[in-house]
């Protein structure tokens, strides 16, 4: 039998330095916070919202943590992350910087109504 998301979740960031797990954990809960109707899920081996599809994703690595708004969610905020290193969907968020809490929630609402126009 398989795991449940959140079990699969926990299990992922109790995999990483006790810092960098209070990064995912923060992470997560400005997630969960901004798009309280996402469902939780493990896609491509990482932790990931969904709601009417994947909304975003997030995976600790060991100089940062990446951000996975999609292509649109990158392109959308494009000027706000120019200190970030970036590629087409990604964002890479430095361990040694703050976690820009404010730019992800807006993140997380940019793609949350673009999922929700797409799915009426």
């Amino acid at each position: 039998m398989t795991q449940a998301p959140k079990q699969q979740i926990n299990d992922y960031i109790a995999g990483f330095p006790e810092e960098i797990q209070d990064r995912l954990k923060q992470m997560r809960t400005l997630i969960q916070k901004t798009a309280p109707d996402a469902e939780e899920a493990m896609v491509y081996g990482v932790p990931t919202f969904k709601l009417n599809g994947n909304l975003v994703h997030y995976a600790a690595f060991k100089k940062h943590i990446g951000l996975y708004p999609t292509p649109s969610g990158i392109q959308a905020f494009k000027k706000e992350l120019s200190n970030y290193e970036l590629s087409e969907g990604t964002v890479r968020l430095p361990h040694d910087q703050p976690i820009p809490f404010d730019l992800i929630k807006q993140m997380v609402e940019f793609r949350v109504k673009e999922n929700l126009e797409k799915s009426s």
